[in-house]
């Protein structure tokens, strides 16, 4: 595979890879993910890919030959990316293509993600569910479903045709997959609905069974927004872009997202999905509820400049993603640009910023025994960036994945 100029190799079987016992990191700076002030000049040792030690560095560590690097933060977790590298998961929802979006996302510091599957006709979406179940790949932690059951009053690039009322039976196919198939594997399913547009009783079905249910594409009334949240909706997908918005008289989904402690929520911190002056305002008011996501599209990490989402020409133009009249289609961006634009644009703290793109996800998945920190005993998963917050390396269960 080719990103920028780099030859990488896609990651296969990360659970067959043989990691070394012992591996030894230096940070200047390590954020925990436990608190504001990183370690200063701490080893982070891993053995058989799991943190053994956090030590601080000593005169007989300097003498080493040890991959250094200015910042390490808890490996930073993706839960909405479309595509990367050159490919779609739209386009070819198979392994191959979620390996190389995988590998295509560690350029923007992602250790982990959930490929995204968007609205497509009749039931293409058991086709993502089959390939994520087919995956065996570390960095892959389960599959977000962003349709078909949204609104078409707030489709984006979403083609319109496509998007439908959920049935009894997408229902069975959800829930019999995510119970026998992922959840056995530690997989999640985030299904991102129009909560107006489906029944309650189905809507039931879904949240007891696992789904991580959230809103988007959704013209959904403050009402209708804390109905679903009482029933068990804990989340919604990109806070300000193609969801109901604050009226004087009529919070909307953003107004509800901004107020209700149980609701999350992604962002996309590009710099033309968000006004900075909102980026800060979800970020004061959601404290540990915010979470940086890319909606990154094939341009990232390759040389495309162009696309299609189903007939619509996307076009990338001075760092924007966007269709022929103007649309937004996803964005071209890394998870560490989402970090350093949240600390640059909207004035947040740099280990707040990274918990946005690591603890929060985390937390959202349910996977924080995991993921989210840096401890003894946890999964050597580790976003190595420079001091610009450019990403240098991922390391993956301890396995390093670009080997700069």
């Amino acid at each position: 595979m080719r990103i920028g100029n780099q030859i990488v190799t896609a990651p296969a079987d990360h659970n067959a890879n043989i990691k070394p016992k012992e591996q030894w990191v230096w940070a200047d700076r390590l954020f925990t993910g436990k608190a504001q002030t990183p370690l200063e000049n701490h080893i982070v040792e891993i053995t058989h890919g799991v943190i053994s030690a956090i030590k601080p560095a000593t005169d007989e560590d300097a003498k080493r030959e040890l991959r250094r690097f200015p910042i390490i933060a808890p490996g930073f977790i993706d839960l909405q990316i479309n595509g990367a590298g050159g490919v779609m998961f739209n386009d070819e929802p198979d392994t191959a293509t979620i390996n190389q979006m995988a590998m295509s996302a560690t350029v923007g510091g992602s250790c982990h993600i959930l490929p995204t599957f968007i609205t497509a006709h009749g039931n293409a979406y058991e086709q993502a569910l089959r390939a994520v179940d087919e995956c065996d790949c570390a960095n892959v932690l389960g599959l977000h479903l962003e349709g078909p059951f949204l609104s078409s009053q707030r489709p984006g690039i979403h083609p319109v045709d496509a998007i439908r009322d959920m049935t009894k039976k997408d229902v069975d196919v959800l829930v019999d997959h995510l119970t026998a198939k992922m959840t056995p594997h530690n997989k999640r399913l985030i299904l991102t609905i129009a909560p107006e547009q489906v029944d309650p009783l189905l809507l039931d079905r879904l949240i007891m069974a696992g789904v991580i249910v959230f809103a988007g594409h959704s013209n959904a009334s403050t009402t209708q927004m804390i109905k679903a949240t009482d029933q068990g909706v804990s989340g919604i997908t990109h806070l300000f872009n193609a969801c109901s918005q604050i009226t004087a008289r009529a919070p909307g989904i953003v107004g509800t997202a901004l107020t209700d402690p149980r609701l999350s929520a992604g962002i996309i911190a590009d710099g033309f999905h968000v006004a900075p002056r909102l980026l800060k305002l979800a970020a004061q008011l959601m404290t540990d509820r915010l979470c940086l996501v890319s909606d990154t599209m094939p341009t990232f990490a390759s040389d495309l400049t162009g696309f299609r989402v189903g007939e619509n020409k996307i076009s990338l133009l001075d760092g924007r993603l966007q269709a022929e009249d103007g649309t937004l289609a996803g964005a071209h961006l890394g998870l560490d640009q989402a970090v350093a634009n949240m600390c640059t644009l909207a004035g947040v703290s740099l280990a707040d910023a990274l918990n946005m793109a690591s603890g929060v996800p985390a937390k959202i998945l349910g996977m924080t025994d995991l993921y989210g920190q840096i401890d003894v005993g946890r999964p050597a998963s580790l976003t190595c960036l420079a001091e610009n917050l450019t990403c240098l390396d991922v390391f993956v269960h301890g396995k390093q994945q670009r080997k700069n």
